[in-house]
């Protein structure tokens, strides 16, 4: 797919380096072969050769840097810098400090490699991380909101999806590509949360599709014409969301809140909206709950034909992103030819 090319080749020339995580994993290892082949970026590979051979004794580890929490000369670098990030937290479940000393942050890191790959992250040694193969979105995004932690400005780690229109294109969306969110992560977002949700997903916008953005912050209702104020307050949520997003970043094209057919189609954007810069010709749709993004991204994907990239995550000061445990090799090349550009 165009896209996908396209988007190769601009890490190609990002020549980033990434981190990834799990080397006890056969896709990780065969795509880390991949991408170093490929020159789409430079891998770091958390584990040991012994293991990377044994769970793809075929895939040719040349170029690849190994590295094995055990024996690097590293690990003691890391676990200061863990020590530090987390000095003074207590753990909850034992009231104690999650960790006493140095010696107590390397023992875990020893045992925990995505954080160790989070660290390798934050003290510079890498352009960005990528994990999740083999471990859950909470193992994977927890590394990075206690050592990375969020962007300036921004309080709230998202997702957003790449969604890629199929052959042929689509008439609403003319760039080919739109971005959906939050379909990942927040569930019931706050208007201040989905303010975040909604300047961060045109960063991506810009960053990796390369488009303009134009933001759309959808509901049931267009511009006031649903209430439900007895009930969920959503109507209310979607437009204090509007208005604090436009109060942050007030030269991004933004507006809501828009049903989506008033949101993508020029004819029902003129009708319900007049006046809209965006209604009608948006190409980011930022949902108002998990629910809906989830289920929207998923009816585009199967039953539209559309390619879904992501979930890209969004807000970390440093780019971190999370696979799905259901990725083959391509879906991993790809999502660290999106961490690439990230950086």
């Amino acid at each position: 797919m165009k896209f996908v090319d396209d988007l190769l080749q601009r890490a190609k020339i990002a020549n980033k380096t990434i981190v990834l995580c799990e080397g006890e994993d056969k896709r990780v290892v065969q795509a880390a072969a991949k991408i170093v082949k490929d020159g789409i970026a430079k891998i770091i590979l958390i584990g040991t050769e012994d293991e990377c051979k044994k769970v793809a004794p075929d895939t040719d580890l040349t170029g690849i840097e190994i590295v094995d929490p055990a024996t690097s000369k590293s690990t003691e670098k890391y676990a200061e810098i863990l020590y530090k990030a987390r000095e003074g937290k207590i753990n909850k479940k034992t009231n104690e400090p999650e960790y006493k000393d140095v010696e107590a942050a390397k023992n875990y890191i020893l045992k925990d490699h995505t954080m160790y790959g989070a660290l390798i992250l934050k003290a510079g040694d890498a352009d960005g991380f990528v994990s999740g193969a083999c471990h859950s979105t909470a193992n994977t995004l927890r590394p990075g909101l206690q050592v990375i932690k969020t962007a300036p400005g921004i309080k709230t780690v998202s997702s957003s999806f790449l969604m890629v229109a199929p052959e042929g294109g689509n008439k609403y969306v003319k760039e080919g590509i739109a971005l959906f969110a939050d379909c990942a992560i927040n569930i019931e977002p706050s208007a201040e949360e989905l303010s975040d949700i909604a300047i961060a997903t045109a960063q991506t916008a810009q960053k990796i599709a390369g488009i303009e953005p134009k933001v759309a912050m959808l509901s049931f209702s267009t511009k006031g014409s649903g209430n439900d104020d007895k009930f969920f307050k959503s109507v209310p949520k979607m437009q204090e969301a509007v208005k604090i997003a436009s109060e942050k970043a007030p030269d991004l094209a933004l507006d809501g809140e828009f049903q989506f057919d008033a949101a993508v189609a020029p004819e029902v954007g003129e009708l319900k909206a007049p006046g809209s810069k965006v209604a009608g010709h948006a190409n980011i749709f930022v949902f108002p709950n998990i629910n809906a993004g989830n289920i929207g991204y998923k009816i585009c994907q199967r039953m539209g034909g559309w390619m879904a990239v992501g979930p890209v995550c969004q807000g970390f000061a440093k780019p971190l992103n999370d696979l799905s445990r259901g990725c083959n090799v391509d879906d991993i090349v790809a999502t660290v030819a999106v961490t690439a550009l990230q950086a």
